[in-house]
């Protein structure tokens, strides 16, 4: 994309109603003005709000919206030139249960508070397959502890990747803590698990099928426990 069309975007971004940027300034260290109060002064109604987190072109939070529209649904990106595309859908579609925030994950505490999510989807994040960046994940202990501050007892979090590294890492520091596993495969697409929500395909997941690739797919709830990351010694991938 040129640079030109990304500034068109990031302005157009401005003028969309469901579009959030804060400033830095707004979420570093403190909490932003809408934390613990998204129901009441943004959806002005009571359903349960589900997040996707690096959403990407907004594909997936899209279309969660338009098949459960009791539900208020957010993607979270930093890369609002992508969700450029959701968001305008959304504005042209006029389905209102939709909206996004341009932010980093890390500063998803200064968004919400204690037990404000129902549900978080991770769609095809970075595996960050570099052991040195295992901390990036956002299946590790340091993302996981930080959903489970925001999340409603019972809340459930869906990771669906192309990644057999990265699912298997969460398999394992999921086991290793003992997280509820409620499903998994390794393969969507071949998979009794398939249905018309996991059936939802964004942009890149498109490539990636057509490349070959299988999708993967894990399920979990998170307990009162804090999570710890695997033993040095264990840290490896397996499938």
């Amino acid at each position: 994309m040129g640079h030109k069309h990304k500034l068109q975007r990031f302005a157009e971004n401005k003028t969309f109603s469901n579009v959030i940027q804060p400033e830095f300034s707004e979420v570093f260290r403190c909490d932003y003005k809408l934390k613990n109060k998204w129901k009441a002064e943004f959806w002005h109604n009571d359903n349960p709000i589900v997040l996707e987190l690096g959403c990407g072109k907004g594909e997936y939070t899209v279309e969660l919206a338009q098949k459960y529209s009791e539900k208020n649904f957010i993607g979270v990106d930093i890369k609002g030139a992508r969700f450029w595309r959701g968001a305008k859908t959304a504005i042209e579609q006029r389905i209102p249960n939709v909206a996004f925030i341009r932010s980093r994950i890390e500063f998803l505490n200064s968004f919400f508070a204690t037990h404000e999510i129902s549900e978080i989807w991770i769609t095809f994040p970075d595996p960050q397959i570099e052991k040195r960046r295992t901390k990036k994940r956002l299946t590790s202990p340091r993302f996981l502890n930080m959903y489970k501050t925001m999340l409603a007892p019972g809340a459930r979090i869906h990771l669906k990747t192309d990644s057999q590294e990265l699912h298997a890492y969460t398999k394992q520091v999921l086991q290793y803590n003992n997280q509820p596993i409620l499903r998994a495969t390794t393969d969507v697409y071949h998979s009794e698990l398939l249905d018309d929500t996991l059936a939802i395909k964004t942009f890149y997941e498109k490539q990636y099928l057509e490349r070959g690739k299988t999708i993967t797919y894990i399920e979990f709830s998170l307990t009162g426990q804090e999570i710890v990351d695997l033993p040095e010694e264990d840290d490896t991938i397996t499938n």
